[in-house]
């Protein structure tokens, strides 16, 4: 560093010195650490999402019905195989007009929610909001919903990807990927397609849309709404390279007075990049961005 002046200078007293440091730490402090604190926390958060039971690393299967009946169990000659941990044949999904019926064969240890299965039950999908839980020991199964298609979806709270799992990784923590963005609002939210990673696409609603600038350039983005909050999916230059290729998810409040709060150190891979049997949004062609985003989640290594 160049001195501004070329002249000695006289040390001050140590008691000085360490009442000029206690003076000042409070400023030092005010920098980034506590920032940085706050997204390895977040982070650390994320990542216990991704461990918990029933979370992204324990899904472990994805069969669509068929009308009719659909037999499940550990056995080969049925039309759902699980896990060596199920029974050998644990029940039927009998699937019509979009009805799943349950029925679990006598004996079988299986609750539905929590509850013993008792007799023949109608389970609601995911496009329900809630739907209905089916457990058998480790293993847990929903109906879901894509497009005209509906199938059970399975977990494994002991699949070796969770066993497996050694943590993701990230790019350093960078303030200048923390923006706010001028929001503008349709007059009413705007029905956009979303293909999603099975080919399906579905319209969702769009509140507006948001302009930011980033290292490299202006962008634009265009959320849709998910309960409260606003949820991007985006792509950027990093994708397929230093990122996954379908592209990450953002989540943000709401708009308030025309401007959204965007944090990228907190975008983070869909669970497709975790597991084969997801069926996740990808971004549409508009939120496609030139620019480079080192921030946030980098690509998952399986092992």
């Amino acid at each position: 560093m160049l001195d501004c002046e070329q002249i000695p200078v006289r040390k001050k007293p140590m008691l000085f010195r360490i009442f000029s440091y206690i003076l000042f730490l409070p400023l030092l402090l005010n920098g980034t650490q506590p920032y940085e604190q706050e997204i390895l926390k977040w982070r650390q958060a994320y990542e216990a999402d991704l461990k918990k039971d029933n979370g992204c690393l324990t899904l472990a299967g994805l069969f669509w019905l068929k009308h009719g009946d659909n037999s499940f169990g550990s056995g080969l000659g049925n039309d759902i195989v699980l896990p060596p941990s199920a029974p050998e044949t644990a029940g039927i999904f009998q699937f019509h007009a979009g009805k799943t019926l349950l029925l679990v064969k006598s004996g079988v240890n299986a609750n539905l929610d929590g509850k013993p299965v008792l007799t023949e039950t109608p389970l609601h999908p995911d496009t329900a909001g809630r739907p209905d839980r089916i457990a058998v020991g480790p293993l847990s199964m929903i109906v879901i919903q894509r497009g005209q298609r509906y199938g059970i979806r399975l977990w494994d709270n002991d699949s070796e990807a969770r066993r497996q799992f050694k943590g993701v990784k990230w790019f350093p923590v960078n303030e200048a990927y923390r923006v706010t963005a001028q929001f503008t609002s349709y007059a009413k939210p705007k029905m956009i397609p979303i293909l999603n990673i099975l080919g399906d696409t579905e319209l969702n609603p769009s509140p507006g849309f948001a302009v930011f600038h980033l290292p490299g350039g202006e962008c634009r983005l265009e959320p849709v709404l998910e309960g409260n909050e606003l949820f991007f999916t985006f792509k950027d230059a990093t994708s397929g390279k230093e990122t996954y290729s379908a592209g990450r998810f953002l989540y943000a409040d709401l708009p308030k007075d025309g401007k959204v709060a965007l944090d990228f150190n907190k975008a983070h891979n869909p669970p497709c990049a975790f597991t084969e049997y997801a069926t996740c949004p990808l971004p549409p062609r508009q939120n496609r961005l030139p620019v480079r985003i080192e921030a946030g989640e980098r690509n998952y290594t399986h092992h």
